[in-house]
């Protein structure tokens, strides 16, 4: 029997943001180099590769936020860990999903603070991702900054709905413009080291060796 792991009360959440690893549907960016069924496998493998990081992190328990909802058929076949918890996104573009897990996991008599994170970016370790929840026990926010603008992992305390609305995400100001935001909340952030994201064919340079793709 595997044992479960006891986290603190206030622990984060770790909530890991996926799309259903599909052919034609994942990294379609990667498809003119690897084809679509290459892109969904590297999907794949980026997607347990981030399951794996963040419950080795055991910074809190750890959650698959899915696009579609679990019950969806593009998951099946997709082998995932028992430890991880599997929700829905639900609709809305990009900052209304992220807003609304943030909400979730943060507010009520049960709040945790969250670690919302992606799946796209091999360099965002174990390591990391615990110096992460360390560092919002002593900020309000942490946020792990990616080469192209955007960002792999955000960290809150509490509720925080203005960061996410009316962003130009997929553009290299998402970071930047995030980072405005929470200083004019009067928020004090942790800044993680920037790292490199997997998206366009270019990026592959940046796999771990031994992925052969």
């Amino acid at each position: 029997m595997t044992k479960q792991a006891v986290h603190s009360p206030n622990a984060p959440r770790v909530v890991v943001f996926a799309k259903a690893p599909l052919p034609g549907r994942a990294k379609t960016r990667l498809i003119p180099a690897l084809g679509a069924e290459g892109a969904a496998r590297l999907a794949r493998r980026m997607l347990g590769h981030a399951l794996a990081q963040a419950m080795a992190a055991r910074a809190g328990a750890v959650e698959l936020c899915m696009s579609p909802g679990p019950e969806d058929a593009a998951w099946h076949g997709v082998e995932l860990p028992d430890r991880v918890q599997c929700t829905d996104q639900g609709d809305g573009d990009l900052g209304a999903r992220m807003a609304r897990a943030v909400h979730r996991v943060t507010t009520g008599p049960h709040g945790h603070p969250v670690l919302l994170m992606g799946t796209d970016c091999p360099a965002l370790t174990a390591g990391i991702i615990g110096e992460a929840a360390a560092q919002l026990a002593r900020h309000d926010a942490v946020l792990v900054p990616v080469a192209d603008g955007g960002y792999v992992l955000l960290g809150l305390r509490a509720d925080c709905p203005d960061i996410f609305r009316d962003m130009a995400w997929s553009t290299a100001v998402v970071a930047a413009e995030t980072r405005r935001r929470l200083a004019a909340l009067g928020l004090n952030l942790w800044l993680g080291p920037t790292l490199n994201d997997i998206d366009e064919p270019a990026d592959r340079v940046h796999l771990p060796s031994e992925w052969e793709f």
